[in-house]
């Protein structure tokens, strides 16, 4: 899946819409100044469109981190629900590959390649939730240790109950509840 480069209007309507997200969320990124930010975006067109195809598929990614030691920007998915278009994915290709009948769209890992992003670790996972309540009906993929995934599972996220959970699938089920969230780095 080759994802298109964007067009001038479409950088600056992703930079609008990241800049409104950014200041309606103050929150999420203490201490951090929007005008940095956009500056590193600027010089990266390959980022930017990595957080447009975030954007288009309900992602709705925001600055959550910023790394002092490499001046890298961190974003997440931070849409309450996991995105509505990356959902009913199996895990990886392996588990894609395996299953015989009533294939999945896709996989997890797949995707978010195609889109230039990783998927959330459980940590990760962890300290977004930390930011609001996320996944509270829905569940999503996060990055598998190879140990478990060697052994056919994947991991999975979700909050309820005030909690946040997480559990283990089959690599190669899906469901349309359970998608992934996203991390980029700018």
């Amino acid at each position: 899946m080759k994802i298109a480069s964007l067009s001038k209007n479409q950088r600056e309507d992703i930079l609008k819409t990241l800049q409104a997200r950014f200041a309606r969320n103050l929150n999420r990124h203490k201490g951090v100044e929007w005008p940095k930010v956009q500056a590193k975006l600027e010089a990266s067109a390959e980022k930017l469109r990595s957080l447009a195809e975030m954007e288009k598929t309900g992602g709705e990614p925001d600055v959550v981190g910023h790394d002092q030691k490499t001046g890298e920007y961190v974003f997440y998915d931070c849409s309450a629900e996991t995105p509505k278009g990356r959902r009913s994915l199996c895990y990886d290709r392996e588990a894609l590959q395996s299953r015989k009948e009533n294939k999945p769209k896709g996989s997890a890992l797949d995707l978010a390649a195609a889109m230039g992003i990783e998927l959330l670790t459980e940590e990760q996972y962890r300290d977004l939730q930390k930011l609001g309540e996320f996944d509270m009906k829905t569940s999503s993929w996060v990055k598998t240790p190879t140990n478990v995934r060697k052994l056919g599972g994947a991991l999975f996220c979700d909050r309820r109950f005030d909690t946040v959970f997480a559990y283990h699938n089959g690599a190669e089920s899906y469901y349309a509840g359970r998608g992934f969230r996203g991390s980029l780095r700018v």
